[in-house]
C-alpha cells in the first residue's frame, strides 16, 4: 500500500511539474515533508509574508505545492523534479525536505529557502545557497513552565527521531538543562512514525511524571495515538507550540509557526527581486515565543495553573 501510495504522489508530482514549466512566470516549488498544523502554518505565514512583501501570486510568481506524505524518498523525488524543471526557487518546509531540496539544487544554484528547521548547523544547512528560519525551541522556558505546572514532577519523557538531527540536538539541550530545573530526561528513540505510539507505552511503563514533545515531525503526526494513551495513564503532555495544545496538550513554551513562515517569505521575496542571494543572508531564528495553555485538558489531570501563568498565556482549547 506505501508502494501505491508512493507512485500516485510521484504521478501527481510529475503531472503537477510539467504543468507549471509551461508559465514563464517564475515558479516557487514548495516541498513540505507531510501534513500536520505545525507545517501548513508554515506554509501559510510563508505565502503572506510574499504578499506583505508586495509580491502577487501568478503575477510575480506561481506556486507549486508539494506534500511529500512524511516519506524520505518522496522529498528527493519532488527536489529531483524541481531542479529538473528549473524552478525559480525552492521552499523547504521541515529537515528532510530541505535536505533533499539543497541536494538537488546545488548543482543547478537555484536557490533553497527552508523553515521549521531547528538546528540547520547540525543539519548542514547554514552553508551555500540556501537560507531560511530555525523553529529552535525555548527549551528553558518549557522546563520552567513544566516546574511551575508540576512542582512535584521529577523525570520528564521526550520520544524523538534518531535520524533527525534537530531531534537529536534538541534532546542534548534537555538533557543539559534539565537538572538545573531538577529534572531528568527519559528520551526514547525511533526510527519511523509507526513506532511512536510503541514509545509512548514505553515512556507510561516507566512512570515518567509527564511527557513534553519537540518540534519532530514523526511524533507530532500522530499525536491524537499519543494524548489517547496519556490521558488514560494521567500522564500530561507539554505541546512545543499552540497546535499541539490546542489537540489536548496541557501547555506549551512555544513559537507561532505562522510568523515563522512570514519572516521565510520576507526573506524570499529579496532573492526574488534580486535584492540579495540566499548565500548572503544568514538563517534567522525567532526568539520570541508565547505560553500557550488549555485549562480543561490541564484540570482534567489534576493540574491547577498558577494565576501568573493565566496572566500570561495564551488560552487555547478548543
Amino acid at each position: 500500500m506505501k508502494k501505491l501510495v508512493s507512485f500516485v504522489l510521484a504521478a501527481l508530482m510529475l503531472f503537477s511539474l510539467a504543468s507549471c514549466s509551461k508559465s514563464s512566470i517564475p515558479v516557487i516549488g514548495i516541498s513540505q515533508y507531510g501534513e500536520h498544523e505545525s507545517l501548513d502554518n508554515c506554509r501559510t505565514g510563508f505565502l503572506d509574508g510574499l504578499k506583505g512583501a508586495g509580491l502577487v501570486e501568478g503575477k510575480d510568481f506561481t506556486v507549486n505545492y508539494q506534500n511529500a506524505g512524511f516519506d524520505d524518498n518522496i522529498t528527493t523525488q519532488i527536489a529531483q523534479n524541481f531542479a529538473a524543471n528549473d524552478v525559480a526557487m525552492m521552499v523547504a518546509i521541515a529537515t528532510p525536505s530541505a535536505t533533499a531540496c539543497y541536494a538537488a539544487a546545488e548543482d543547478k544554484n537555484i536557490p533553497v529557502i527552508f523553515t521549521a528547521i531547528t538546528d540547520p548547523v547540525k543539519a548542514r544547512l547554514d552553508s551555500g545557497n540556501i537560507t531560511g528560519t530555525s523553529d529552535k525551541l525555548p527549551v528553558e522556558a518549557q522546563l520552567d513552565l513544566i516546574r511551575k505546572l508540576q512542582p512535584d514532577a521529577k523525570t520528564i519523557g521526550i520520544i524523538y527521531t534518531t535520524s533527525e538531527p534537530n531531534s537529536v540536538s534538541a534532546i542534548a539541550e534537555y538533557e543539559a538543562k534539565a537538572p538545573e530545573y531538577g529534572f531528568t530526561i527519559e528520551a526514547v528513540g525511533v526510527t519511523a512514525q509507526s513506532e511512536v505510539t510503541m514509545a509512548a507505552d514505553t515512556l507510561i511503563s516507566k512512570n515518567v511524571d509527564c511527557m513534553s514533545n519537540l518540534t519532530d515531525n514523526n511524533v507530532v503526526g500522530v499525536l491524537a495515538g499519543i494524548l489517547e494513551k496519556t490521558n488514560e495513564a494521567g500522564i500530561p503532555v507539554y505541546g512545543s507550540e499552540v497546535e499541539q495544545v490546542k489537540k489536548g496538550c496541557v501547555a506549551a513554551a512555544g513559537i507561532d509557526y505562522i510568523e515563522l513562515g512570514k519572516q521565510t517569505g520576507a526573506m524570499a521575496a529579496k532573492i526574488l527581486r534580486g535584492e540579495a542571494v540566499a548565500s548572503d543572508i544568514p538563517y534567522e531564528t525567532i526568539s520570541e515565543y508565547g505560553i500557550y495553555t488549555n485549562t480543561p485538558a490541564a484540570e482534567a489531570l489534576g493540574i491547577d495553573i498558577p494565576a501568573d501563568i493565566t496572566a500570561k498565556a495564551i488560552e487555547s482549547a478548543e
